[in-house]
């Protein structure tokens, strides 16, 4: 591949020690695709609009696709002493075609040709992170599906609060990723402007056809405003926090798998193929999946907190700083593919204990909010009522025994109001199907929750 041929104003070579330090194609080389793509719209509007002849617009697109053909076979050897990935494109497209190459840049600079790619780029990937979400929106409600019926204790501050389906919990978790698959859809929205045109940041004095290229390259509209147009970078830092908010959710419900696999808990048995053992301690069995999606978290907030700095000092318009806005963006695309990747196959291939769930339901005074509200159905007033249980559960325990381990005369000592049918209020599964309201665990609710996310996967997603 050839030096860059036009040093202009330049009289001197750049050092060695700059060119390692400017250079991006080590990393900006992932949007070649992009960068092609852009260029064979480009050439050909060009063409069309009569600003260079037909016959090197359709030269500039044989070579661009010849050139294509080489990187996807690995053929193609990338330049540091080039920059970036559109200086060795077009380098090898002049190598190629020869004069004709060099027509391709007229009435475009790398500014929005940067934009542009960056922005075919990002679509790409919020598509491809919808898809995985939706593998993982089916995971999650299978496993729901497969449980319907079981009952777990839910938690506030980590204590036993309330008794809950396990099927409820997990479309806790199915909620929180169906938000991130409608953010990924809103970035998407939001970055469907075609920036081509807009030049290095005044437009172009050619008579150029943006509406063409953006509807070419599949952008609905185009942008408003040059200056705007090479300096934004919104739609990044939105991916960013999309993909930061993301593997939050994914900590979270790692975290949930770490402490349900502990003994303390014993809620879930995780596959041997998802787990590692210790290099001393011949007995472990460690959920290292789930605690590498949790530390990941940290790499993905700040990425976004990355872009956000680069920002936040920036006049218009663009700004060397801006090369560094590629790798941010790449790292939480490739770590949040993956972290979606495996928390999948590990719920799908998670046994749930339902004798353990129920027993550690039940063990918990997971029902004296019943208890409560039974007080309150007898006329006693909520706040006297939460004394009168909250007095109880304390004597429960200095006993070491259940709610339900009282007799009635024990319990009418406490509220004369209380009858024989306090039992049933202090039924776990009675306690689960009292709750049936909009939104609730009882189980008519959780199963219309179910149905309608099988219709929302089945309308939104590619899953199976």
């Amino acid at each position: 591949m050839s030096k860059k041929p036009w040093k202009g104003r330049f009289q001197e070579e750049t050092t060695d020690l700059m060119e390692r330090f400017s250079e991006s194609v080590s990393f900006d080389q992932r949007l070649y695709r992009h960068d092609i793509d852009g260029s064979i719209a480009h050439a050909r509007m060009l063409g069309e609009r009569g600003i260079i002849p037909e016959e090197n617009s359709r030269e500039i697109v044989e070579g661009l696709k010849s050139i294509l053909a080489q990187i996807d076979g690995g053929t193609l050897k990338w330049d540091q002493a080039l920059e970036d990935v559109h200086m060795n494109i077009e380098s090898s497209l002049v190598d190629l075609v020869g004069d004709a190459g060099l027509k391709l840049h007229t009435a475009r600079s790398r500014n929005d040709q940067v934009a542009l790619d960056f922005r075919m780029f990002i679509r790409e990937e919020s598509g491809r992170l919808g898809d995985l979400l939706g593998a993982l929106l089916e995971s999650l409600l299978r496993t729901a599906e497969g449980h319907f019926g079981t009952v777990m204790p839910g938690y506030t501050h980590m204590q036993r609060a309330q008794p809950v389906l396990l099927s409820h919990h997990l479309m806790a978790f199915f909620e929180m990723f169906r938000r991130d698959h409608g953010r990924f859809a809103q970035v998407v929205d939001n970055l469907d402007v075609s920036p081509l045109g807009a030049g290095a940041l005044a437009g172009t004095t050619f008579p150029i056809d943006r509406e063409k290229t953006a509807l070419d390259l599949g952008f609905s509209r185009i942008s408003r405003n040059s200056m705007d147009a090479v300096s934004d970078r919104d739609f990044a830092a939105e991916f960013l926090f999309a993909a930061a908010l993301c593997q939050v959710h994914l900590s979270r419900l790692a975290e949930e798998i770490v402490l349900w696999s502990t003994q303390e808990f014993s809620f879930v048995i995780l596959p041997d193929s998802y787990c590692t053992g210790s290099s001393m301690m011949p007995q472990k069995k460690n959920p290292d999946p789930a605690e590498l999606v949790r530390g990941k978290a940290g790499r993905a907030i700040g990425n976004l907190t990355s872009l956000l700095v680069i920002l936040k000092g920036l006049p218009l318009t663009y700004n060397r700083d801006l090369q560094e806005d590629k790798e941010p963006v790449f790292d939480s695309a490739d770590t949040l593919s993956a972290s979606i990747e495996i928390m999948t196959g590990l719920i799908s291939k998670t046994r749930f204990d339902r004798k353990r769930l129920q027993q550690a339901t039940v063990d918990g005074f997971t029902t004296a909010t019943d208890l409560a509200d039974y007080l309150v159905t007898r006329d006693v007033p909520f706040r006297r009522a939460h004394e009168i249980v909250g007095e109880m559960v304390r004597d429960c325990l200095e006993r070491e025994c259940a709610l339900t381990d009282l007799t009635l005369d024990e319990m009418r000592r406490y509220c004369e109001q209380i009858d024989q049918d306090v039992y049933d209020a202090l039924s776990v599964q009675s306690s689960v199907k009292r709750r049936d309201v909009a939104g609730g665990t009882a189980p008519g609710r959780v199963k219309k929750a179910m149905e309608e996310a099988r219709v929302f996967l089945d309308q939104n997603t590619g899953a199976d």
